[in-house]
Parts: structure tokens; C-alpha cells; sequence
């Protein structure tokens, strides 16, 4: 960050008054600029033993296989933005039905949530940043052709719970790589 969105004075980057991180501060009108997390949410739609999957259209991973999700907008709820994604990227309704996996991926600054829901209709299509959506059993999915760690580390816990016959709360956290990250938009 280079400007004040206040008054678009220089900021300067230093730990404010009472704080113990490195903010952006504008030196002329005062105002601390808090750069957090983004919140990623999106769902495993489910469809009697299959689940719907969309495969990006768009970087990053272009052309890989990913679980309808995105970045949350301001004024909506985790489910409401869970919703909103499913249907933009999918053209598919859900139900949303519990938060089921929340995964830390703080070398980029996002969280990712994931619901479990119920698909309303199989009249679901590709969206705007979809090249084509499709059902998978566990025995179908193209696990290497999977985006997203997160989205592994989700459909993992999915299919062991499914298996045990019960589905539980799921939180990791994803380690930063070992390589450079060239992708800045989920991990």
C-alpha cells in the first residue's frame, strides 16, 4: 500500500501506538490501515454419491478442477457467499447444510470455507470462470487434476467422513511451500 484511501497522503509502514505490527499509517491524516485475511467460501455440493465439481476457466490453475468457491463479498454471510459462488460458478442452487472444513492458508492471507450442501436439481452448467462442471464419485475424481491444496485436504476429510458415516468440523492449516508461490490467489 502506497496511499491513504482517507485522504491519498504517502503511508508509511510502522507499528502504531498500542499495537505490535507494522501497519500502513498515513502520515497525514492519521488513519491505520489494517490489511487482513480474505475469506474464501464455497461448497461440496451434493448430488445422492457425487459431488460437483467446476473446472477453472480462469488463473489461477487454469483448466484444473475445483470445488465451486471464492471470495467473499462484503454485506453477504459465509452461507449467503457459499450460495452466491455455487450459483456463479456453477449455475447450480444448493441447500447449504453445515460449515465443514475450514483450512488456514496464511502465506497467501485467506482462509478457506467449505460447506456441505445439498444440490436442489442436476440443472447446473458452466459459469463465467467455468470451463465445464461435472459430478464425481470418489472413485471418478481426477484427484490430480485438483486446483487447490485446500480443496485436497477438504474432499479427503469428505469422503473418510462419508466412509465413517459421520461427517465432524475439519480445520488445517497449510504449511507455506517450499517453492515460490506463483499463484496469489488461493493455495
Amino acid at each position: 500500500m502506497n496511499f491513504c484511501s482517507e485522504c491519498g497522503d504517502m503511508v508509511k509502514l510502522l507499528v502504531p501506538d498500542g499495537d505490535n505490527l507494522p501497519r500502513h499509517v498515513c502520515q497525514r491524516c492519521g488513519t491505520i490501515h489494517y490489511l487482513n485475511p480474505k475469506l474464501v467460501v464455497g461448497c461440496i455440493a451434493e448430488w445422492q454419491d457425487q459431488i460437483l465439481l467446476c473446472r477453472r476457466s480462469i488463473a489461477p490453475r487454469y483448466g484444473l478442477w475445483t470445488l465451486p468457491a471464492g471470495f467473499m463479498e462484503n454485506g453477504e454471510s459465509t452461507t449467503q457467499a457459499a450460495i452466491r459462488e455455487t450459483l456463479e460458478e456453477a449455475c447450480a442452487r444448493v441447500d447449504i447444510q453445515q460449515l465443514f472444513s475450514l483450512v488456514n492458508v496464511p502465506h497467501i492471507n485467506q482462509v478457506h470455507l467449505f460447506y456441505r450442501a445439498r444440490l436442489l436439481d442436476t440443472s447446473f452448467a458452466a459459469g463465467l470462470e467455468t470451463l465445464e462442471t461435472e459430478l464425481f464419485s470418489e472413485q471418478t475424481l481426477p484427484w490430480q487434476s485438483l486446483a487447490f491444496q485446500s480443496v485436497t485436504l477438504c474432499l479427503r476429510a469428505y469422503f473418510a467422513d462419508r466412509k465413517a458415516g459421520r461427517f465432524v468440523f475439519h480445520e488445517d492449516d497449510l504449511p507455506r511451500p517450499v517453492a515460490p508461490i506463483t499463484d496469489h490467489l488461493q493455495g
